[in-house]
């Protein structure tokens, strides 16, 4: 169920906002096929610690204990950058998958942006932002994806999997949050 919250944008203008479990991409085209997840995280931290745990591999890896995902491929451990890439596997649905990603936008402390190089997904995007503000963060997810397999992926999509891959980023979330908010962050960025 939408529930009506207040975003700020990196300019600091507030602004209402509608949060829904997945929405269509605003890009016309695939509008019919990709889906996107949006996620609004208050954290008690500055904005800085929240980036750089929410690009370190050995804190992803973590939070994503549930599916035994760990990096095999490319940056392996510490903290990634621009241009650089990551191979995840992980299981999901009990079939295990990889997946590699390349950070394309990198501005330190406000955004990075990882895309799917390959793996399951027809495309993949995830925008990390994060906006200062009090008591700390406020960390924006924006995850678009889309499946193969034409109608029967998209059928799939909205069905299962926005609201699995949307459980699985909230998760990920809470626990970058319990690390920010607490002395845990400094095992990933000491």
């Amino acid at each position: 169920m939408p529930r009506s919250i207040y975003q700020v944008d990196s300019s600091g203008t507030r602004r209402r906002e509608k949060e829904f479990a997945f929405t269509p991409a605003s890009d016309r085209q695939s509008q019919l096929t990709m889906l996107v997840i949006r996620l609004w995280t208050p954290i008690a931290a500055p904005p800085e610690r929240v980036f750089d745990l929410a690009r370190s591999i050995d804190a992803h890896q973590d939070s994503a204990e549930r599916t035994q995902e760990r990096s095999i491929g490319g940056v392996t451990k510490g903290l990634i950058g621009l241009g650089e890439e990551v191979t995840w596997e992980a299981r999901h649905f009990g079939i295990k998958q990889r997946l590699t990603v390349r950070i394309t936008r990198f501005e330190r402390p406000a955004r990075f942006q990882d895309v799917m190089v390959s793996g399951a997904f027809k495309s993949m995007k995830h925008d990390h932002e994060f906006v200062p503000q009090p008591p700390g963060t406020l960390m924006v997810d924006r995850f678009e994806f889309e499946s193969p397999f034409g109608i029967v992926g998209r059928t799939v999509d909205r069905i299962f999997l926005a609201g699995y891959l949307r459980r699985f980023l909230v998760r990920r979330n809470r626990v970058l949050k319990e690390l920010a908010e607490s002395e845990k962050w400094k095992r990933y960025l000491a």
